[in-house]
């Protein structure tokens, strides 16, 4: 996802906000449970990462496409959508992949498509069913699936915003964050029980559009807080 992109998202969804946080801007928000979470300014296309993880709402017809939508030039799920010549639209249109609350589709995209070699779909299910609740589950998927994957690290990128779903910022990126530690812990468990591989996940980093990056940063620390003991984070 281009940088204009990003910028016209600034512009367009916060316009009447003094400032918005540079593109490319990272920041370790803390660490629980050993692994570190960190937020990143940066479109899911563009973010480098053994592993990219997106999710969906149950398919409608043109959803990502019409209002209430972000327009296409705002819009993350587009870009990957276009970034793999129409396969996300494709497989949801058809059924093969109906975005059914935690169901997973995991993809390897051609070849440069994108910067993440291996995708994974998470559903959100029906989007008027949507509350932020939700997310904790969604988080705690998207670190198992990373672990049974094999990979260290992950991007989440919620994209629900991009699919016009006036969510709270803050509450979601905590949410997910909780997620993730609870499952962090419970692999934790299981990996000095035996049960399962030695190779831990030990950072998930946490997609903002500029004008999200605080706030989505405010819910994170808070959720990572309400885990003892919080190991500080050091810059």
């Amino acid at each position: 996802m281009s940088a204009s992109f990003l910028l016209l998202q600034a512009v367009s969804l916060v316009g009447q906000q003094a400032t918005t946080t540079p593109i490319g801007t990272a920041k370790v928000w803390g660490k629980a449970e050993g692994i570190s979470i960190i937020g990143l300014v940066q479109g899911p296309g563009a973010a480098v990462a053994p592993l990219l993880v997106a999710c969906v709402f149950e398919y409608t017809e043109g959803d990502i496409f019409n209002p209430p939508a972000l327009p296409a030039a705002l819009n993350g799920m587009v870009h990957l959508d276009q970034a793999l010549k129409g396969q996300i639209t494709e497989l949801r249109k058809s059924g093969k992949f109906e975005g059914h609350y935690l169901e997973t589709l995991l993809i390897t995209p051609p070849k440069g498509a994108l910067k993440a070699p291996r995708l994974l779909l998470i559903g959100l299910g029906d989007r008027h069913q949507f509350n932020a609740d939700m997310m904790i589950s969604v988080g705690a998927v998207a670190l198992r699936e990373a672990s049974h994957i094999g990979v260290t690290s992950f991007v989440f990128a919620s994209d629900i915003k991009d699919a016009g779903i006036d969510s709270p910022t803050a509450l979601v990126a905590g949410n997910v964050t909780k997620g993730i530690i609870n499952a962090c812990r419970t692999q934790r468990y299981l990996q000095q029980h035996h049960l399962a591989p030695a190779k831990p996940v030990i950072k998930a980093t946490l997609l903002a559009g500029p004008a999200f990056f605080e706030i989505a940063g405010e819910g994170i620390q808070a959720a990572i807080a309400s885990f003892h003991p919080l190991t500080p984070t050091h810059e």
